[in-house]
């Protein structure tokens, strides 16, 4: 039964500050009912936990059903499964996977140690997360509220659900003991955890890096983890523009030209652009668009971490509205920093063969003729921009997300790669959509010098111009090319994420 997973034995082998006993160390029961237990408490210290007791020794031999000195997951099964503690076989692989150090498929008394050792520190932090009023006790209410911190809204009614299956002692509050006896033996299903399911920032690119950063956990954090995700995003999202750069350069030039009196098809812009330049012309703007992906991830994460620091929150996680903030800040400090690379950007896509060598020699034209302020043309559009779309892919995403939580998240909070990749495209759709008039205008801006005889116009004075002469589709011209390379950007970018993931050593979850 489902009330009866914490287990005396798993409870005998625990100290009572709620520490798993070491190897070589006395025996002692540890069934303290407060958060930190009977005896010494929780101020006995790492020492003396492992100095107290073989119980450690004695779970070990009992789960090794075939006495092979190792641990495989039929032993863990059915070990388990004498004790009282049922898993699944998904568990059970999340387990042994989580503790193999030397990756033979088992463990051995050490790395099960050391696996029960970095297990009672993750749930200690989530534990901690978890009680807001810091009486050492969780009940009903606090499980709502910690939920609802991160946007996830769920009844009370279901809170107590959760809290029935590991109340031991039917006070409707779970402390420290019965969460750890709980736990200890399971793979973690907490709130962390929907962080790692959920992130979509870092795995999806789809051209524009206005989204809010995505949070990591303080494990993600203090072991580095945080920088070999925003690398693999990095990797990820050059090889998805790269895929995806003919359609992006259709969208400028659809944006800069297309008018009621030169109505650009798609059919019609790829064949005007190979005559003009060859097949690789297709290709013109997307290196200055894959080489500003690091400095912008770069300062954004950073710019991140310090505004998190300066609104002053002490929780692990943000709230929403928290987010917001604090995503649009560091966006808008990005832009600022590498905004003059969107410019060569636009200019180097809307290039004729033979107008510039590259980049370089783009720039220092632009420089020569124009002034150090056309590098920032179409800076205000491009500011304002950030606001709808960081906000609505925001909320979108967290709306989507918080239903399947609500209606099909059983055992775990991981959705499962299409529901990820779907969420991830509706949100960024959505996000694109309501910023993309002042996309349009903050593009054409930044074109301007390249239309020769063209005059210098402000934001307003162009979304006047563009309501009278095209009426409101001219705010949306280029939006075809735009919206068919999201669910390529996408899927691309999350398959290269999860291989580059595997290949810098990140854990899969």
């Amino acid at each position: 039964a489902r009330r009866s997973l914490a287990s005396p034995v798993v409870s005998g082998v625990l100290c009572p500050c709620g520490s798993p006993r070491a190897p070589g160390a006395g025996s002692g029961t540890g069934t303290g009912t407060g958060t930190e237990g009977s005896g010494s408490g929780g101020s006995c210290g790492r020492a003396l936990c492992e100095a107290s007791g073989q119980g450690l020794r004695a779970l070990f031999q009992k789960l090794d059903v075939n006495r092979d000195g190792a641990l495989c997951i039929h032993d863990l099964a059915e070990g388990l499964g004498r004790l009282g503690l049922h898993r699944t076989e998904l568990d059970l692989l999340k387990i042994v996977k989580a503790g193999d150090k030397d990756l033979d498929g088992q463990l051995d008394f050490e790395e099960f140690v050391h696996y029960l050792q970095d297990h009672e520190k993750k749930l200690r932090l989530v534990f901690k997360s978890l009680d807001k009023k810091n009486d050492g006790r969780i009940d009903a209410q606090e499980i709502v509220q910690s939920l609802r911190d991160l946007g996830v809204k769920i009844s009370e009614q279901q809170a107590e659900k959760i809290l029935k299956s590991m109340d031991k002692n039917g006070t409707m509050t779970i402390d420290w003991n019965e969460w750890r006896d709980y736990h200890l033996l399971h793979p973690v299903e907490n709130i962390p955890e929907i962080i790692l399911y959920w992130k979509h920032s870092t795995i999806f690119d789809v051209g524009e890096n206005l989204t809010v950063p995505d949070e990591f956990t303080v494990e993600e954090r203090q072991t580095g983890m945080w920088w070999r995700h925003l690398v693999a995003g990095g990797g990820a999202g050059a090889v998805s523009r790269t895929c995806t750069a003919p359609l992006d350069r259709l969208k400028v030039l659809m944006q800069v030209h297309a008018s009621r009196s030169n109505n650009m098809c798609i059919i019609g812009g790829f064949t005007q652009m190979i005559r003009e330049g060859g097949p690789r012309s297709l290709w013109r703007g997307n290196g200055i668009n894959v080489l500003k992906i690091a400095p912008e991830s770069a300062i954004k994460f950073m710019a991140y971490e310090q505004i998190k620091r300066f609104i002053g929150t002490d929780q692990e996680m943000l709230r929403i509205h928290e987010r917001l903030l604090a995503g649009s800040l560091a966006g808008a400090i990005a832009q600022s920093s590498i905004y003059p690379m969107e410019v060569l950007k636009t200019r180097m896509a809307l290039r004729k063969t033979g107008q510039y060598s590259g980049m370089l020699d783009c720039a220092k034209n632009i420089l020569a003729k124009e002034g150090m302020a056309a590098f920032y043309k179409g800076y205000i559009p491009n500011m304002l921009g950030i606001i709808p779309y960081a906000g609505i892919d925001l909320a979108v995403y967290e709306t989507l997300k918080n239903t399947w939580l609500q209606r099909y998240a059983v055992n775990s909070a991981d959705p499962g790669v299409f529901v990820l990749l779907a969420c991830g495209t509706i949100s960024s759709t959505c996000g694109q959509l309501a910023s993309y008039p002042l996309a349009l205008v903050r593009t054409r801006m930044q074109a301007q010098a390249s239309v020769e005889g063209a005059p210098e116009v402000t934001m307003r004075g162009l979304f006047k111009h563009i309501l009278k002469t095209e009426g409101a589709f001219g705010l949306y011209r280029g939006l075809a090319p735009n919206f068919m390379k999201v669910i390529p950007a996408v899927s691309i970018s999350y398959v290269v994420y999860e291989n580059l993931k595997m290949t810098l050593g990140v854990e899969s979850r």
